[in-house]
């Protein structure tokens, strides 16, 4: 099952488990600003081009009419890819996604909404607009939680003493771990490196040992 999905320019180059969110963005106006040229502004500068034209060397009709075309296509093709923008945008809303600067992640959290200013899509994470091509990874639920126990369980692996060392004051550790492991899931226990998996079992059979020398003895004590 993917759970994860990498974006690069705002495009998805990996498949991933994104649900269907689908939440109004806080602004959606899709206007252009004042740095872009709009239709307005380009017939203003045609008006002038033919009050102020050479009458010697007028620009003929088919010109003016290639020019406003031309135009057009542009200002379609411009306000198609904004609206797939803020369609791509708006569907990471909800989603756990990690944004990265530079090549570095410098934030990951919920997408909490998104707004669109001056021909951007922004998606707002813990507070802060990032545009859409800084977004790097996004990871479902499912897959946070069984990374995070994950990592939990190794540091908890990492505490105890070398198996060499290992003492019955270590007991309460090692089941602890045992017991966790033992209640994650299938997919949960896919992110505990094999390694990890073997150190976990090897503590549990070395302390079972001591244990089991400890009965003995005190078998023997109270024989005694």
């Amino acid at each position: 099952m993917a759970v994860t999905a990498t974006y690069k320019d705002g495009v998805v180059t990996n498949s991933t488990t994104i649900g269907a969110n689908t939440v109004e963005a806080k602004k959606n106006q899709t206007k252009g600003s004042g740095s872009t040229l709009d239709k307005d502004a380009f017939l203003q500068l045609l008006v002038a081009q033919m009050k102020y034209q050479d009458p010697m060397e007028p620009t003929t009709n088919t010109e003016y009419i290639s020019q406003y075309a031309t135009f057009s296509e542009v200002e379609q093709m411009t306000n198609m890819s904004a609206t797939m923008e803020l369609s791509r945008a708006t569907g990471l809303v909800g989603q756990t996604v990690s944004v990265a600067q530079d090549g570095e992640v410098v934030d990951t959290g919920v997408v909490d909404y998104v707004t669109y200013e001056n021909n951007k899509a922004l998606v707002w994470v813990n507070g802060t607009s990032y545009e859409l091509s800084a977004v790097t990874q996004v990871s479902d639920t499912e897959y946070l939680e069984a990374y995070g126990m994950a990592a939990t369980l190794l540091q908890a692996v990492q505490k105890l003493p070398s198996i060499n060392d290992l003492t019955l004051d270590s007991k309460d550790a090692v089941e602890s771990i045992q017991a966790t492991f033992d209640s994650m899931s299938e997919y949960q226990q896919s992110f505990v490196a094999s390694d990890t998996k073997n150190l976990i079992h090897s503590y549990t059979e070395k302390m079972a040992e001591l244990v089991k020398l400890n009965e003995l003895a005190d078998d023997n004590n109270s024989e005694g």
